[in-house]
């Protein structure tokens, strides 16, 4: 279970799921006024962004699915 959550990211990947995590956070302020559901979707879709950049870790890589970066 320990090499699930291995870290398996680069650089490169960390500040593209970084970026991804701010761009999410940032729609889920613009979609509170509209929809509280799809604010707090996008904001938990963020939050794990971030914390997947921060690690170094990535959920599809860890599951085996090849990703570019």
């Amino acid at each position: 279970m320990s090499r699930f959550f291995a870290p398996n990211l680069n650089r490169k990947g960390r500040l593209a799921r970084g970026l991804m995590g701010l761009a999410l956070l940032v729609g889920a302020a613009f979609a509170f006024a509209q929809c509280v559901w799809l604010a707090v979707l996008l904001g938990a879709a963020g939050v794990f962004a971030g914390i997947e950049a921060l690690r170094g870790w990535c959920l599809l890589r860890a599951c085996g699915l090849k990703t570019r970066l």
